[in-house]
């Protein structure tokens, strides 16, 4: 097996900051964002804290989305995983904004149809959750499914997407 390591004169940037859904932190990594965390979960790089133009137009795209002023995103992702995972983020992209699709038909889209459990898996490890929009997919049998940041979240991201704005409750 051979390791090879990248050297990059542009460092891991991370910046952390409070939005409509509670505070978010975002990296970037050789000028594109490689990971979105929401609150209580652990930026998962070793980085420097601080504010770059490709953060700070990211939280700003993030604002007006949260705020249904916008319906996409322009930014450069660079998520990390396995290719079966990259295929399912892909196809992830590929949900038009305020649709959803199960967990099957991603499976079925990326041309494994019996890897429903492995779809499952894939969007609970996407690195950019809202950025790659896992919390389109929902179950067969019509329910939300799992999300990183809670199924109250997903809820809110879902109805804020068919126009009922961004209410969270309680995941309880």
């Amino acid at each position: 097996m051979t390791v090879t390591v990248i050297h990059s004169p542009e460092p891991t940037q991370w910046y952390s900051r409070e939005t409509s859904i509670g505070r978010v932190s975002i990296v970037e990594q050789h000028g594109s964002l490689t990971a979105l965390s929401f609150e209580g979960e652990e930026v998962p790089v070793a980085g420097t804290p601080g504010l770059t133009p490709l953060l700070d137009e990211a939280f700003r795209q993030l604002d007006a989305w949260l705020a249904g002023e916008v319906t996409g995103f322009s930014l450069p992702l660079a998520p990390q995983g396995t290719g079966f995972m990259m295929a399912v983020w892909l196809a992830l992209q590929e949900i038009p904004y305020g649709s959803t699709c199960t967990y099957r038909e991603i499976a079925a889209r990326i041309g494994s149809p019996e890897a429903v459990r492995a779809v499952g898996t894939a969007c609970g490890r996407n690195p950019l959750p809202i950025f790659i929009p896992c919390h389109r997919v929902v179950r067969t049998d019509g329910g939300l499914g799992g999300y990183r940041g809670g199924k109250s979240l997903k809820h809110a991201l879902l109805g804020l997407e068919q126009g009922r704005g961004l209410r969270q409750e309680s995941d309880d």
